[in-house]
């Protein structure tokens, strides 16, 4: 009869291959006992204190060990880290720079974009159907989770029903690192196709610096104008920089 324990720190891969090259594997199936070892201390302690209790490298080791589970993993770790700079941006890093990194495949950018997806959901799943004005600070916190570290310009409209109530959030465009295209006759259709009473438009600036732009304060006043036709209500327009955000009704833009 085979020996259980073998299959301790064999996860069922989710690739048929490793794009990883495996460690030698002792006869028996084991893991080296300095891996083993190593990845049972990091489980318990996260599952004892939470994400917490671990630095950026060793939360991000978690996340590479079903990628990863014939290899030490805290080297390309810590390289995801130098590369990119935080855990939040190892996770929103695009495709294809994900790609460059050695070491880094099919199994292991499929792993990071199910943490990010899941991050987005959750985050997502506290504002839709909320009432967005009076949970202001978790609609902020959100918006930072969704765009903050985004490479390039994204456009959000967050639509509210009459008890501003959060009924869609929809993505309309994306554009360059520092421009996108919006059409603020199309951001007034959607809402008028969705019963929507009020509005409240999202941005990102990948540069970090969420001042507005001519051209931001110009489409904002464009969508305001449309939308007060129609009798929709624009509560606000937020730019979501690296580390801040700006209201443009906290600024006096509207």
């Amino acid at each position: 009869m085979s020996d259980p324990r073998a299959f301790t720190e064999m996860p069922l891969p989710l690739f048929e291959v490793d794009e990883a090259v495996p460690e030698p594997i002792p006869k028996g199936g084991r893991l080296p006992s300095y891996i083993a070892d190593h990845r049972k201390r990091l489980r318990q302690r996260f599952l004892s204190g939470g994400a917490d209790a671990l630095p950026d490298y060793e939360l991000l080791e978690l996340v590479l060990f079903r990628a990863i589970p014939r290899r030490d993993v805290k080297p390309l770790a810590r390289q995801l880290l130098d590369t990119f700079g935080d855990f939040n941006r190892v996770l929103s890093a695009p495709v294809a720079r994900l790609s460059e990194v050695s070491g880094v495949g099919e199994a292991v950018i499929t792993e990071l974009k199910i943490i990010e997806a899941a991050a987005h959901r959750l985050a997502r799943s506290r504002v839709l159907q909320r009432h967005v004005l009076s949970g202001w600070d978790v609609l902020v916190d959100y918006c930072h989770t969704t765009m903050a570290h985004r490479e390039t310009e994204q456009f959000r409209v967050l639509y509210l029903d009459r008890k501003n109530v959060l009924i869609a959030d929809e993505e309309q465009a994306r554009g360059t690192v520092d421009h996108v295209p919006v059409y603020p006759r199309e951001v007034v259709k959607r809402a008028l196709e969705i019963n929507a009473s009020a509005l409240i438009l999202v941005h990102n600036h990948p540069s970090g610096d969420p001042t507005p732009s001519p051209s931001d304060i110009a489409m904002t006043q464009q969508v305001q104008e449309a939308a007060g036709v129609m009798g929709i209500t624009l509560h606000d327009h937020l730019i979501v920089g690296k580390s801040r955000e700006l209201s443009f009704r906290a600024e006096g833009y509207l």
